[in-house]
């Protein structure tokens, strides 16, 4: 332990040394595992003692204007910043806008992060003995993948002299915080820049934008890091095409910085694969700036939260309970820590909640006087398309480490204990939602178990009893094909199940939830450049798996998907199947069916955007005894644009007599 506090004592000294006023700081960063808590965490093995453990905190005077206050864990209240250092964290991080206020000064929201607030967290911050990484949005209000708009102050000017400003703003504001007695860890050029930043996307001009940014940094702040920062690891090649473009343009930088949101942004193992790649290829250390996950379903502020219960479509690794979000983060902690060059982790937003309980009118109204929200109506007159129409609450304040009183949750705990282990007993933690499927001709037996998913991640079966009558069984009966939702109790904890009411589906693999394409077939007429089975949850009418199919040559989306079906009882049949696409030009789409190889129906189909599912059926197919039935779609476009594109999905072959 002497050679951890040798080490912690003398990063604490470089953290200040640069900063006036630093011997002010009092680290309160802790050197010892924190003792009694419950939460189960297991050991991250061969943690380096400098890893980044990072919270961006940027809303937090937004929130405190707002009359938010916050407690440690005696109940006491306390400087949010002395309760994030003395549970591990190392990092604020801090997203500073040029200026986020309408000509009259009011704020636009989203904690109304200028200069200023930034100064004011990071000198707070380095009070108590963490660094800031100061985010630069060069833009006047959020921006990410789908949106970098230009500051209105440079919005007339060309790139060259852009870049001239973007050099002194970044040197300004470094310098304020400086001179303020802030210790600055790294600087962001840009956030989640994947395609353009400050309204320009010819790569040529974002490098030189970024290497203004670049050097004011170098200049102010040399022993500061230099950042990128981009999301999306789950789309194949995205990162290192990325991270060539910035080798080949000379982008002067030392992290390659990723978001993982584990709701859109694939595995882990994924991410370890591509920061890797990037350390491995580029020379460049590798962090995750951006994470988070519910600690709750529930929305506490008013305001509709972008991941709830019934958000459609997500990836749900574990359960939204506090013990999930520890989970979530440790393991997240334990995949940067064990990639080549993997310096840190940075929680987005942990200190975002609720600025009142009582009405979404009393909250509104802190909202739009403080900006505590994620946009105020005033952001309107900067962001008419986003802001200026769906401006409101908190959208992450499920998301916190926070509770919506301004208690720290337990999880907050597991920045600390990852590097230290904390095993305590396991116990159910959540019930793992049940999807139960019979046939409407068949018997339904509903499980006498459910897994339970224990506070080590693990699952575990465990008895339930279900409240579901006879009456109720009956009207399943009787509904035809439909889903119902039963609930029942399971450890004490509620567990809940769908049951889905069907025809049977005589067609195997019918939602290629197997992962592989067997037993389908295609018959690839045109060569297109992909024709595969595809794992990603937002692309799949169901599950997670999907056909899908691209190419960018005119002409060459021409194929046939289909399966055959032998020895079905002689009787009358119905083939649905589903299809979404886009830029497909002049098309011929249509599903079909065959008996013994002649068609005896077909129904035509059609794609037209992203989210837009057609799903069609051809009726009446008649099948004797010992026939074979060929069912499938045909698709042929002679793609638009960058290439026609789409994904097939649920078939279903039911009897109808």
């Amino acid at each position: 332990m002497k050679k951890r506090w040798i080490a912690l004592l003398l990063a604490t000294i470089l953290l200040t040394a640069c900063a006036k006023g630093a011997g002010q700081s009092e680290s309160v960063i802790p050197t010892e595992k924190i003792e009694g808590s419950t939460l189960y965490v297991k050991k991250v093995e061969n943690l380096p003692d400098d890893f980044i453990m990072g919270m961006d905190a940027s809303s937090v005077i937004a929130e405190e204007q707002s009359g938010v206050k916050y407690y440690n864990f005696a109940g006491e209240e306390q400087d949010v910043m002395k309760t994030l250092a003395e549970n591990g964290i190392t990092h604020i991080r801090v997203r500073v806008w040029n200026h986020p206020y309408d000509a009259e000064g009011h704020g636009y929201g989203g904690g109304n992060c200028d200069t200023e607030k930034a100064i004011e967290i990071g000198k707070r911050a380095t009070r108590y003995g963490m660094k800031l990484i100061v985010d630069f949005h060069y833009s006047d209000f959020w921006a990410d993948p789908g949106k970098q708009m230009v500051p209105l102050a440079w919005k007339d000017m060309d790139a060259r002299t852009k870049a001239d400003a973007l050099y002194e703003f970044t040197r300004d504001a470094l310098t304020e915080m400086k001179d303020a007695g802030v210790a600055v860890g790294m600087v962001q050029l840009g956030n989640e820049t994947n395609s353009s930043l400050c309204g320009e996307s010819h790569f040529e001009n974002i490098a030189r934008l970024m290497n203004a940014g670049s050097k004011a940094v170098r200049e102010v702040c040399p022993d500061a890091l230099v950042a990128v920062h981009i999301a999306n690891p789950e789309r194949v090649g995205a990162y290192d095409g990325y991270a060539n473009k910035l080798e080949l343009f000379g982008v002067d930088y030392d992290v390659f910085a990723s978001s993982y949101y584990p709701f859109w942004h694939g595995t882990l193992e994924n991410l370890a694969n591509v920061l890797n790649g990037i350390a491995e290829n580029y020379g460049k250390k590798v962090m995750v700036m951006e994470t988070s996950y519910p600690y709750t379903p529930d929305d506490t502020d008013f305001s509709g939260n972008t991941i709830s219960g019934e958000t459609a479509n997500i990836v749900k690794d574990y359960p939204f309970t506090v013990q999930g979000q520890a989970n979530h983060v440790r393991n997240v902690i334990d995949t940067v820590a064990h990639v080549k060059n993997g310096i840190g982790v940075v929680y987005w937003e942990g200190t975002w909640i609720t600025v009142g309980t009582e009405s979404w009118e009393e909250n509104h109204e802190k909202w739009e006087t403080f900006g505590s929200g994620w946009a105020s109506s005033y952001g309107g007159s900067y962001d008419p398309e986003d802001a200026g129409k769906w401006y409101g609450g908190c959208a992450v304040d499920n998301q916190a480490m926070f509770d919506a009183e301004g208690k720290p949750l337990e999880s907050l705990r597991v920045w600390n204990l990852a590097r230290y282990g904390n095993e305590v007993e396991k116990k159910a933690d959540a019930i793992r939602d049940t999807a139960l499927v019979f046939d409407l001709k068949g018997t339904i037996e509903l499980p006498e178990t459910v897994d339970a998913v224990l506070t080590s991640n693990e699952l575990q079966p465990v008895p339930v009893t279900w409240n579901v009558t006879d009456a109720d069984i009956a009207q399943m009966y009787a509904g035809g094909a439909k889903t119902y939702e039963i609930t029942g109790t399971a450890e004490g904890l509620p567990a809940r199940a769908t049951v889905s009411m069907v025809n049977f589906n005589y067609l195997k693999n019918f939602g290629f939830e197997d992962g592989v394409l067997d037993p389908w077939q295609t018959e690839d007429r045109g060569g297109a450049d992909q024709l595969y089975v595809e794992d990603k949850i937002t692309d799949s009418l169901n599950g997670t798996y999907h056909m899908h199919f691209w190419s960018a040559k005119k002409d060459s989306i021409d194929f046939s998907l289909f399966q055959e079906v032998k020895d079905l009882p002689e009787g009358t049949y119905s083939f649905t199947i589903s299809i979404m696409g886009g830029d497909a030009g002049d098309a011929e789409i249509f599903c079909y069916a065959l008996v013994d190889g002649v068609e005896v129906g077909r129904t035509p189909m059609k794609i037209t955007s992203y989210g837009n599912w057609d799903t069609q059926t051809v009726e009446g197919i008649k099948v004797a005894a010992g026939q074979t039935v060929t069912v499938g779609v045909s698709v042929k476009c002679s793609g638009a644009g960058s290439g026609a594109w789409g994904k097939i999905d649920d078939a279903l072959l039911n009897r109808q007599d």
